[in-house]
Parts: C-alpha cells; structure tokens; sequence
C-alpha cells in the first residue's frame, strides 16, 4: 500500500523504520520540528532524518494546514500512519486516504488517552500497559480499535522501563494493523467509552511531590519520573531537591505531612499523607537525591540531621 506516515520522536522513528522495512511505500513523511518543551526533548530520534536518508520526501508542520492537503491529494496515500503526533488531524486529512488512517497510541485505549499515558498509568497503580492501534475518527484517540497489546507493570518498573518495553511494540502493531486493513477487514471493536479517561500534557509542574499524598503514591511519582524524565522533586531548606529513589518504609510514622523523621535501613523516612496525624500511614523511605548542581547522593548523606521539612516551594 501507499502509506503516508504523521509522526514525531522517537515513537515515530520506531514506526517509520518498520514501515520502511515492510513491503508498503512510504510516500511521504508528515513531522514536528525540533522542540525545547522539557518532555519532547526526550527520546527525540528524528524521523525526518531517518525519511531523509531513504529518500523518502518530508514535509515539517507544526499542524497541518491546506497546502499539505494538498499535498497528501497529490500523493494519493492508500492509508495514513499516525504515530506520536502532537496536534489535531483534521478531517479532511485523517478521510482522505480510501483505508482511512491508522493511530498508534501507547495506551489500552480507551483509557489514558492524550498525553503522557505511561507515567499517569504509573502514578495511578496500573498493572499493566500497552499500546493501541485505531481506526482515526473525530474524537481524539477514541476510534474502533484494529490490534491492541498489553505488557505488565512490575512493582519496581520505572517510566523508562516502560518506554522502552512498549516501543518494542510499536512497529510490529503497524505493521500487523495494516495487514488487516488490506485485508479488507472492517470488523474493528468498539471502544466503551464509559471506561475512557483523557489526560493532558506533564510540565514541570506535574513533578512536584505533594506530601499529603499517601507513600505509596509518591513512591510511584518518582519512578514514574525517572532518568531521563524531569525526576519528582521538593524542596529543603530553600533548595530544590530530586528523589531519584524511594521505597514506601517498613514502619508505619504519625505526625506532619514532609517532617523528615528518622534514619531507617539505607534511607530517611519522610512522614507523608493527609492524614499522618492518626499515625497509621507508612512513610516515605527517600535513598538517594540529586542537587540542583547535578551532585547525586545518598539520602543518609544529605539528610545529616533529622528533624525540619520538605516542602512543595521554596
């Protein structure tokens, strides 16, 4: 088939270079430029460079406006790929091939659709995470489902380990997807969106830890923000600080929520939700930190005295 690809990151790249190894002509490759946003600068494989170096023609948009329908209409695309892109895909495009266009999301669709989808699913406790690949239709990330697979979530998996072990996915579903298109398959399921759920872009903002949230969430924060994700971080004594490990604590801590408390195994115990005052909840066991100049130690080194509090601000 002629396929035209939308795609962006390295999501993208994983998408485009299966394509380019199937049997289907690549036609045209629809991409972002290069981005400063702190998040889109992280696994950022250009895919224009990868359609460049096959000679595959590319065209660079921030979102799609009419001379590249024109385009695409002079391309005549079979179906389009959509992979990572960032921005709506009006009607007019995701009709216009006669097999309509293929979404790849990494997420069990219908649930963690928008942005992001691997560390809300972290931070939220899911037991597994996936990817999906959709028929495009007016809503976003909503289409009937073609393909869908799943991998687990281990109780020490970080953002990263997801990453990496749901990009595996990512080429092999396209390719699959397409192969049922061509088929002439239509009998695609429908997504039940009374289990749907929509999330939008993380900032920076979005790794501040909340010292009212139980222990086990904020544990689940800091691996959801892993290297090389902007790390889950407060503030002590004025100054920024990252946990880059951190474990739910053995004993169960009273008192106010971000009270450094006490030595425990090879960390500190941060007392931690809203209701620590009835002394029931588990800590925070914070392991290691990173500075604001980069220095990364142990907690039991930095913490040299008990006793003072972490905060959301300076």
């Amino acid at each position: 088939m002629r396929v035209v690809m939308f795609g962006y990151q390295t999501w993208g790249h994983r998408t485009l270079q299966a394509l380019l190894e199937s049997g289907h002509q690549v036609v045209l490759v629809v991409t972002h430029p290069k981005s400063d946003h702190a998040y889109e600068k992280i696994w950022d494989d250009s895919v224009a460079e990868l359609a460049e170096k096959h000679g595959v023609p590319v065209e660079i948009r921030n979102r799609p406006d009419e001379s590249l329908v024109e385009r695409l209409r002079e391309v005549e695309p079979d179906v389009i790929v959509a992979t990572n892109w960032r921005t709506w895909i009006p009607p007019e495009i995701f009709r216009l091939p006669r097999l309509g266009t293929l979404n790849v999301h990494d997420s069990l669709l219908p649930a963690y659709a928008g942005f992001a989808p691997l560390i809300w699913a972290l931070i939220n406790g899911e037991e597994q995470v996936g990817v999906t690949a959709h028929m495009m239709d007016d809503d976003l990330d909503a289409g009937d489902i073609v393909l869908q697979r799943a991998v687990p979530v281990g109780p020490t998996d970080t953002t990263t380990d997801l990453f990496h072990r749901t990009l595996d996915l990512f080429g092999p579903i396209t390719v699959d997807g397409l192969a049922l298109i061509a088929s002439g398959r239509t009998d695609w399921v429908k997504q039940d969106r009374t289990k749907a759920s929509f999330f939008h872009k993380r900032s920076i903002e979005d790794s501040r830890i909340d010292w009212g949230w139980p222990a086990q969430d904020i544990e689940r924060l800091v691996r959801a923000q892993s290297d090389p994700y902007p790390n889950a971080f407060t503030y002590h004594r004025g100054q920024r600080l990252r946990i880059l490990s951190a474990s739910v604590s053995a004993g169960r801590y009273g008192g106010t929520p971000g009270r450094i408390f006490i030595r425990e195994g090879d960390g500190v115990v941060v007392v931690a939700g809203a209701d620590a005052r009835h002394g029931r909840n588990h800590g925070l066991l914070i392991q290691r930190v990173r500075l604001d100049d980069g220095t990364e130690l142990p907690a039991l080194d930095h913490f040299t005295t008990m006793g003072g509090y972490l905060t959301a601000h300076p």
